[in-house]
């Protein structure tokens, strides 16, 4: 009997192991290419900085503890989002624009390619049916509302910014993925051709077309989709167009690679940055709020758009907190902040253009 049940839950082990959503494994070229990173050290891949998964004076056993007792005021909208939705298949080709789309997902087109990054539309952050739902009314669009993707940008391989459904239903569309070293393990074992994908290391670039350059650079996070972390590379990247220079943030403590970003590629037109999620706890892996103004001011950038929330609640603050402080923090700054609705156009040619502050309906 106990045997039975054993080879049972093998069985059951492998099953899981093996379904799609965990994605892939990275071995031969790619294994080796990974080994080669003067970032891949004893098995994975390690930050810039030590970075330990708690700060300092807290425990597993005590924020598991408080993740099961939360009771955090405001947590979750109790009404309907206010959202618009942008028509993107009927926009000129040459119009520079970006539309948010909740949390860190967006789509943008520059100088007549489209991009799209960390897209999430499964109404789910997380691999477990009927957790992390999207705040009622805020998943509004679908793989059938976008027209050819020419570059998919993948910031890291956290559930909350690689879907396994939202790729797999986007597959058709997507001419190129970029990503950092070892994520294409999962795009091929979703069956995407291996000349599709682009992996870069940290300061590695590629020349995705005539005058378009992407860079990856530093992040301050980690990775991982089971029960290994850091196996895979997470990333920002720096986007040159013809006509911009944009900063892509994905997820990231604050730390001196801002800085030295800033430094080597910029000033930026725009930028892209992390402002919710975030929690005393994990501040080595998450901006704080009193650490936005810093990071932009060190990367040097004229225009700033904050993502990472309006979407899903997956830290203990009030779901509107973190627009709230961002605006608040970013008055009479040497930047100017933007938040438009989910789904709204951003003119990224009109540095005049004005937003709501929604968050306060």
């Amino acid at each position: 009997m106990l045997i039975t049940f054993l080879v049972l839950l093998l069985v059951l082990v492998i099953y899981i192991y093996n379904l799609p959503v965990f994605g892939g494994k990275a071995e031969g070229k790619r294994l080796v290419r990974m080994k080669q990173s003067p970032n891949y050290k004893d098995g994975v891949f390690q930050n810039l900085s030590f970075t330990p998964s708690l700060a300092e004076g807290f425990t597993m056993q005590k924020v598991l503890w408080e993740f099961l007792t939360d009771k955090t005021e405001n947590k979750k909208p109790n009404f309907l989002l206010p959202t618009k939705k942008l028509n993107l298949k009927e926009q000129p080709i040459s119009d520079n624009f970006l539309v948010w789309m909740g949390h860190s997902s967006y789509y943008f087109q520059l100088d007549g390619k489209r991009f799209l990054v960390d897209p999430v539309f499964s109404g789910n952050a997380s691999p477990i049916p009927g957790t992390t739902k999207a705040f009622a009314g805020t998943d509004i669009y679908s793989a059938e509302d976008f027209p050819e993707i020419d570059f998919l940008i993948i910031s890291h391989d956290h559930y909350d910014h690689l879907d396994y459904k939202t790729i797999k239903s986007l597959q058709s569309k997507i001419d190129m993925v970029i990503c950092g070293l070892g994520v294409g393990s999962h795009f091929e074992k979703w069956h995407f051709d291996e000349d599709q994908i682009i992996e870069l290391d940290w300061y590695e670039d590629a020349e995705i077309d005539k005058g378009f350059k992407i860079t990856s650079t530093p992040a301050r996070h980690f990775s991982g989709r089971l029960f290994k972390r850091n196996t895979t590379l997470w990333s920002s990247y720096v986007l040159e167009t013809p006509s911009k220079k944009i900063f892509v943030g994905g997820d990231s403590g604050y730390d001196f690679h801002f800085k030295e970003i800033g430094e080597k590629f910029g000033p930026f037109e725009w930028a892209v940055l992390e402002n919710g999620q975030y929690n005393e706890k994990w501040r080595y892996i998450h901006t704080l709020p009193d650490e936005f103004v810093k990071v932009a001011e060190e990367l040097n950038v004229k225009n700033v758009l904050p993502v990472h929330s309006g979407k899903f609640a997956l830290a203990q603050h009030s779901w509107n907190e973190p627009l709230q402080k961002v605006f608040e923090n970013s008055k009479g700054k040497n930047f100017k902040i933007y938040t438009p609705l989910i789904g709204e156009k951003l003119d990224l040619n009109d540095d005049s253009q004005s937003f709501s502050e929604w968050w306060k309906s």
